[in-house]
Parts: structure tokens; C-alpha cells; sequence
């Protein structure tokens, strides 16, 4: 039996924790993220990180689960180098989650620590979980003392100057535990070695032609998989990010214009607002070399505005959580003629294929469900190992989406076999909201579907029957009823009230038949909620 050496071992690692550690090594003093009118260099990028990183070891935290619930910030980005130096495992949450999906995220993946925005510790319900947790709280920014019994970021990065934290973990270890949205109402624990997560990293990097002279804009939250490759990805090859926190379409023009951004990531309803701003003609927008969209297809009314007028290059990325980004790319600017569902082909060491439910791999032109295989896989789900092997069958990875090869080898997206919805980027469970839906006193049956919208790309419509005696029951009730219990992203944007949903014989609710009957129900002349 071949024995490992050790100190191989230590020198071929793969770590994420390496990644802004030698960026600093080639070049220290260059500018690694711009925040508005702040800016850090990868030097004091990996010191600062570093300094976090030992703290978390003083508090006992090696080999734990740590939670960042943060918005886009240079801390953020710093706190995740800080928990994979420290030998820790990274879980992002979506900051906009309710409290009970957010708890339901720390329970089940055993966190013992939590970097937070200050503003969101300040809400009571999750102050009130977080001490509930008895978390570690490391607390990020705000002007006012840290509470009692937390620890203030700042001073936590600017302690004396630390020694290097050594070898972490690395390889196929775990690195990050990200949650899905989730079909049932429970988000699914990805589990993703430092190698699979590496691995996207470099194929983006390369599929995407990334540079140390690349400013990237990065607008969309870093606890989606996208962007925290696309901004690590940067980080990788030494190029400099843009961190903005949220979308503000004047904001990001006039940073393309200041800061020469050259490569670009948003979501097609973020084009069109950019398209639309009346500041964008007087806009320098000559630094863009690449405007990359991914979670929504685009129209292509809109896709040809920005190759006319932003930029001649646009791409779309895709990929999914268990599966981390990019798996497929797609050329649009090579292929003007086609639909914004085309996925385009493989990135460089992934390979994909078309699927029947019998595991037989298909030619052009038929349909079945969309697998790949590739280094950048996931570990597995946490504690579901049956889930896990679901999408193990056959030896490939199934994504749960449908789809099939066009005879110029294009890959043409159909469907999701589950009934996810994507709105404005985010993950909408409509199994989730028909429970909320139901839950409700007046309402005797509910169903769901994601419908076209010109600026979210799907909005969540939601069908519902009353019951007897119960016509009193409107819109806004059922509205304020789920704002209570949701995410402000899952908050249907129609409810609409029908005698009787379609069924099939054996009592299931035909979707389809919603979905083809309101494609209307969110057309451009509408109002937009």
C-alpha cells in the first residue's frame, strides 16, 4: 500500500484559504476590493483575515461549523478567509430567510459561531435566536459599542499583527455547508469540499477569460454560489472587485464609468433597469469587456440592447449549488438567434449529458433530464444520505432540470422536474408557500407556479379556492398573511381566486394547465407589483 507523504501532502494541498494568502504574495500593494470610497490591498486583505482567523482559534473554533449573515462588505469577504484559514467550515445564509428558516439553517448544521451585520442583530427575533443558539457572535459593523457578550469585528482584524495560522484543512475536506431553498420547505446542507469549490473556481476564471488587469462588478450577495465564485474566481487570478451591497443601477453606471469595471454580473432584470436609467447614454461604458447574466433566461429584445449598446460580449452562466458554478456556458453573442433558454455547452472539465429516468444517456434532440460529472461535485447532503444518493444515480450528478442537446451540440433548457421558481434570483419554494397558503383559515386549496414578468424573469403566482363562507377573504389579507410567514423574495406577486384548480384523476393539481392558461398575467403593459 502506497503510504502519503506529509509534507507532499502539505505542499500540494488545494485550500481556499490560499487564495487571497498567495494574491498577496504576487502582488500586495494592488487593490483586491473597492467598497464606495474604500478600498484594501491583498496584503492588508490576508493580514486582516489572518488576525480574524487566530482570534476564532483563541475562542477554541478549529474544525467547526461558522455561520456568516452578513450583506457584501470587505469584512464579509475577509470573515470567509478568516473561518477557512482557522481551519473551520464556512455556512452562508441568506440574510433575507425568515427567522425560522434562518434557524433552521444554524440548527441543522450544528453552527457554533455567527458573523452578523450589525443592523440584523438589532432585529429582535434573530438576536433573540442567536442568544437561543448561544453562538459565538462576532459583530459586524455599526456605530454603536458591540452588545455585551459579542465580539466587534474590527477589533478582531486590527489585534497585533499575527503569526501565520499554518496548514488548515484542505483537499477533500469539508470546506462550506451551503443551503438550497428547498422543494419541501426545508433547505437541503450542501456539503462541498475545498477542492470541488477550487476547482469552480479555476473554470470560471478560465471560462469567463479572467486577468490581474479585470475589475469585476459584484452586486449579487455573496452567500449565493454565483457570486461568491465569480468574486473568488477574481480574487484567484489577482483582478480587482467591485462589492456593492445591493442594486442600485445609478451607483453601478457611474462605478463602471470610475472604476473602468470590465466584467459584469447581473441579473437580466438588473440589464434592463441599467438599460432604462436615463444616465446610462451619457455613461463612458467602453471598460466592459464582458456582461455575464445567469438564474433568469433574458429576452432578446434585451440581449441584442446590450450587445448594441453595453457591451458586444454577453454571456450566461449556469450551475447550481450541489453542482458548483459554472458547469455550462452560453455564447450568446455567437448564437443571436437563439432563445434565452439555451445553456450553451460544458465549461472545461465538466462534462454533461441528457438523461432518461433508466439512466440511458440521449442524442440531439431528445429530452430528458440534464447530469453532469466534474471535479466541481458536491461532497453530498448533510445528514440525507438517501437524498444524496439520488442524485448520485448512474454516476452522474442529476440536477432535477430538463432539457436536451441541439444538433449544433447547444444545450436548450426546458423545465425543472420539481417545481422551483426563480425570481429575481432567488429560490422560491411553491410547495413551501401552498403550506403558508393553506394554513390560512379561509383558504381550502392553493397552488403555485412561477409565471413570465418583465423584470423579476419568473414572479410567483399563487391560485387559490376559498372555503364556503369565506368570499370576504381578498388579495390583501392573504398578502399580509404571508408576509408575516415568508421571505419578502417568496411573497407571491398575484393571488388569484379560482372556483377549482385542475386536477388529474388521481388528485393531483396540474400545474401546467396554470402556467399555459396566465402566461399574460405579467405582461410588459401590465402593472408591475
Amino acid at each position: 500500500m502506497q503510504t502519503i507523504d506529509p509534507e507532499r501532502a502539505a505542499i500540494a494541498r488545494v485550500s481556499l484559504a490560499d487564495i487571497v494568502r498567495r494574491g498577496a504574495r504576487r502582488h500586495p500593494d494592488k487593490t483586491a476590493v473597492i467598497q464606495g470610497e474604500r478600498r484594501i490591498g491583498f496584503a492588508e486583505l490576508d493580514a486582516g483575515s489572518e488576525r480574524v482567523g487566530e482570534a476564532l482559534r483563541d475562542q477554541g473554533f478549529t474544525g467547526h461549523r461558522i455561520a456568516t449573515l452578513c450583506l457584501n462588505s470587505i469584512e464579509h469577504l475577509s470573515a470567509i478567509q478568516a473561518i477557512h484559514k482557522s481551519g473551520n467550515v464556512w455556512v452562508p445564509v441568506n440574510v433575507q430567510l425568515d427567522a425560522a428558516a434562518i434557524e433552521h439553517v444554524l440548527s441543522h448544521a450544528e453552527v457554533g459561531a455567527v458573523f452578523i451585520d450589525a443592523p440584523l442583530l438589532a432585529v429582535p427575533a434573530l438576536r433573540a435566536l442567536i442568544e437561543r443558539l448561544g453562538l459565538l457572535t462576532v459583530v459586524i459593523g455599526g456605530t454603536q459599542p458591540a452588545p455585551e457578550g459579542t465580539l466587534p469585528f474590527d477589533a478582531l482584524a486590527s489585534r497585533a499583527p499575527a503569526q501565520p495560522l499554518g496548514a488548515p484543512g484542505g483537499d477533500d475536506e469539508l470546506a462550506l455547508i451551503m443551503y438550497t431553498s428547498g422543494t419541501t420547505g426545508k433547505q437541503k446542507g450542501v456539503m462541498h469540499s475545498h477542492r470541488s469549490v477550487h476547482g469552480a473556481l479555476l473554470s470560471c476564471a478560465q471560462s469567463f477569460e479572467a486577468t490581474e488587469h479585470d475589475v469585476v462588478g459584484s452586486v449579487l450577495p455573496l452567500f449565493h454560489c454565483a457570486q461568491h465564485t465569480i468574486s473568488m474566481g477574481a480574487l484567484l487570478t489577482g483582478a480587482t472587485i467591485w462589492l456593492a451591497s445591493g442594486f442600485d443601477p445609478a451607483a453601478m453606471l457611474a462605478a463602471i464609468e470610475r472604476e473602468r469595471i470590465s466584467w459584469l454580473s447581473c441579473l437580466p432584470m438588473m440589464y434592463d433597469a441599467l438599460m432604462k436609467h436615463p444616465q446610462r447614454p451619457a455613461t463612458d461604458l467602453s471598460s466592459l469587456r464582458l456582461c455575464m447574466y445567469g438564474l433568469a433566461p433574458i429576452p432578446k429584445n434585451l440581449l441584442a440592447q446590450i450587445r448594441s449598446d453595453m457591451c458586444a460580449d454577453v454571456r450566461l452562466g449556469t450551475g447550481q449549488t450541489e453542482m458548483y458554478p459554472p458547469t455550462m456556458v452560453y455564447r450568446a453573442s455567437d448564437h443571436p438567434g437563439k432563445d434565452g433558454n439555451c445553456w450553451g455547452m460544458s465549461v472545461a472539465g465538466v462534462e454533461t449529458a441528457v438523461m432518461d429516468d433508466d439512466g440511458r444517456l440521449l442524442g440531439p434532440g431528445e429530452i430528458g433530464e440534464i447530469v453532469h460529472r466534474g471535479p466541481n461535485v458536491f461532497l453530498g447532503y448533510i445528514k440525507d444520505p438517501e437524498a444524496t444518493a439520488a442524485a448520485r444515480r448512474f454516476g452522474w450528478h442529476h440536477t432535477g432540470d430538463i432539457g436536451m442537446f441541439e444538433a449544433d451540440g447547444q444545450m436548450l433548457f426546458l423545465d425543472r422536474k420539481k417545481d422551483m421558481i426563480k425570481s429575481g434570483g432567488e429560490n422560491v419554494s411553491s410547495i413551501k408557500l401552498e403550506a403558508v397558503l393553506l394554513a390560512h383559515p379561509a383558504v381550502g386549496a392553493a397552488a403555485v407556479v412561477g409565471l413570465p414578468h418583465p423584470h423579476w424573469g419568473e414572479a410567483v403566482a399563487a391560485f387559490v379556492v376559498r372555503r364556503p363562507a369565506a368570499e370576504a377573504c381578498g388579495e390583501d389579507e392573504l398578502l399580509a398573511f404571508c408576509r408575516e410567514r415568508l421571505g419578502r423574495f417568496e411573497v407571491p406577486k398575484s393571488i388569484r381566486f379560482v372556483d377549482a384548480l385542475p386536477m388529474t384523476p388521481t388528485g393531483k393539481v396540474q400545474k401546467f394547465q396554470l402556467r399555459s392558461g396566465h402566461l399574460e398575467l405579467f405582461a410588459p403593459d401590465a402593472v408591475l407589483r
